[in-house]
């Protein structure tokens, strides 16, 4: 594998210099969103919901945004800010005009995306702190969950990005995959209330279940050792098996 830290970080370090002189822009609509969900379904629904799960709805609310807040970040950083920068801006194509190799460039983009997905869901940790939604200590532990949701919807929008022909296609990525993946991944009700036999099977395979589990584990929400250690050998299984695969994909595209 022809990867080169120093290059690696140099992408990455291309992308922050970038996002610093528009980083209000782009927080806003992707970090206040899980605030909005949380204002609103929180205070608004948890006014008829006594508690779920032994606790009020707004906490039983706040792990699952967290690790949503992650999943935004990294994902619109994976598939329409690298879709023009590979299709329409060609700045890969320039950078391999240096010592710079398509390794470099994969791996500076995921540290990238991981390093923004972990901003949002941070600063959405604080927030969910700060309404004291968050028991402490026990829920700092959720902080270790953010890289790796990041980590996991990184390798999946950069695998998806990296095959798809059209820009138009995102909205397809989005609405039918991360939406869905939203509403029925444990964020807004437990899945093991609601479903049995089989579908609690098919939802082991959902993304975002897998962070949401561990972020509810740190807040003291169920869960145990055995299941966490699943959920932590999900993420990183999926994220190595795709980043693979987007590898061979990089390779492809930027050497062709």
């Amino acid at each position: 594998m022809s990867l080169s830290p120093p290059h690696a970080l140099s992408v990455w370090q291309r992308n922050a210099a970038m996002y610093r002189r528009t980083w209000w822009m782009n927080i806003l609509p992707n970090f206040f969103e899980p605030v909005m969900y949380l204002l609103s379904i929180g205070i608004g629904v948890g006014a008829y919901i006594s508690e779920i799960g032994g606790t009020s709805y707004a906490a039983f609310l706040a792990p699952g945004l967290v690790c949503v807040a992650a999943m935004n970040g990294a994902s619109f950083e994976v598939t329409y800010n690298i879709f023009v920068r590979l299709t329409f801006e060609k700045q890969y194509d320039a950078m391999l005009t240096t010592p710079i190799q398509p390794d470099d460039v994969l791996a500076g983009e995921i540290l990238w995306a991981v390093s923004r997905a972990t901003v949002y869901g941070t600063c959405f940790f604080l927030v969910v702190a700060a309404f004291g939604l968050a028991p402490m200590p026990s829920a700092l532990a959720a902080l270790l969950v953010v890289p790796l949701a990041g980590l996991l919807f990184s390798a999946i929008g950069i695998a998806f990005s990296l095959r798809v022909p059209i820009i138009e296609l995102f909205s397809f990525y989005f609405t039918l995959f991360l939406t869905p993946l939203f509403l029925f991944s444990d964020v807004f009700f437990p899945l093991k209330e609601r479903l049995s036999g089989v579908w609690l099977w098919v939802a082991e395979a959902l993304p975002l279940l897998h962070p949401v589990r561990l972020a509810r584990y740190a807040f003291g929400q169920g869960g145990t050792p055995l299941i966490a250690a699943w959920d932590v050998a999900y993420i990183l299984i999926v994220s190595a098996v795709l980043l693979a695969w987007a590898r061979r994909s990089v390779r492809a595209r930027l050497t062709s």
